[in-house]
């Protein structure tokens, strides 16, 4: 079966590697265009397009997908079936109907549940217990198309959306293959969603930074996993404005105002919540700082606790 490839960051490449080992026949690579990164705004190759590359497979990145030039290359490539794993553009219908076996996609949550484009991170700030990733067909509304198979994990209390991410990717790429497999076999299943039950996961925007200290301690726990590792969660502590990257329960009740400082020591920095409940930050970065641990922070940053 002939597959174009379209997909962009690291979550699409772990699907692209694990179809090159499972030997399925890719005749082209499609991402987004090259971006600037790092210090020096260099233009730097997506996760994906640099596991193509070391594959040797061609790569193509259309500025545009509706000026028809994308579909013309299509057609040169003449796919059986196109896989779409977050590649970051909605594909027109002229794409979608050019491949014998359409157009299918990796979605990182259990649809209808949570569709857009960040459905892992949503995930965790919602306080989800459960995602997991799902196999669709595409059809021109965003995540809206058939389920084929879906694969359900659940979320660690303390789990990342960096780690939910990396153990997603994995489980996206198996239930991928036996997708593909079972479309070529004639014997995939078609369900359509039910709409009524859709949810959604907008982007995430740095406006949802601030840890707000007046919600209960299980929500600016989920606020901290759930931001990591971009935009990261901050707060400001003792008149500095910290990123957060961990933090821990604790048996501790307060009658400290919500945002105050209760304790500070060698097991992190203990802020008061709502209803009385408190959370400790454990990891930590000051501005123009490395992350750290809160403690080694507090060594050259001692706070004095009323």
């Amino acid at each position: 079966m002939r597959i174009v490839f379209m997909g962009t960051p690291d979550f699409a490449a772990v699907s692209l590697e694990k179809l090159i080992q499972e030997g399925f026949e890719i005749v082209g690579v499609f991402t987004q265009p090259d971006k600037p990164k790092g210090r020096g705004m260099k233009l730097a190759p997506c996760e994906t397009k640099a596991v193509a590359l070391a594959h040797g497979l061609p790569v193509y990145q259309p500025e545009k997908l509706r000026d028809g030039m994308a579909a013309d290359l299509l057609k040169e490539l003449r796919p059986e079936i196109l896989v779409v794993v977050a590649y970051g553009r909605i594909l027109p219908p002229e794409i979608l109907e050019l491949p014998q076996y359409g157009a299918v996609n990796v979605h990182g949550s259990l649809l209808p549940k949570l569709r857009g484009s960040a459905p892992i991170q949503r995930a965790v700030l919602n306080g989800n217990t459960v995602t997991g990733v799902s196999t669709m067909y595409l059809s021109e509304e965003m995540d809206a198309g058939d389920v084929i198979y879906q694969s359900e994990t659940e979320i660690g209390e303390y789990e990342t959306s960096a780690e939910l991410f990396d153990r997603l990717s994995v489980m996206g790429a198996d239930l991928l293959i036996k997708t593909l497999r079972d479309i070529e076999a004639g014997i995939a299943p078609r369900t359509p969603q039910d709409h009524t039950q859709a949810t959604y996961a907008p982007p995430l925007e740095k406006s949802e930074c601030p840890i707000d200290w007046n919600k209960p301690a299980r929500a600016v726990i989920k606020q901290i996993c759930g931001l990591q590792t971009w935009p990261v969660a901050t707060t400001v502590i003792d008149g500095t404005d910290c990123k957060i990257h961990a933090a821990l329960y604790t048996e501790t009740y307060t009658d400290c105002t919500p945002g105050d400082i209760v304790s500070a020591g060698k097991q992190g920095i203990e802020i008061a919540c709502a209803a009385g409940e408190t959370v400790c930050i454990t990891e930590l970065q000051a501005p123009g700082k490395k992350r750290m641990k809160a403690s080694e922070y507090l060594l050259g940053h001692p706070i004095q606790v009323n």
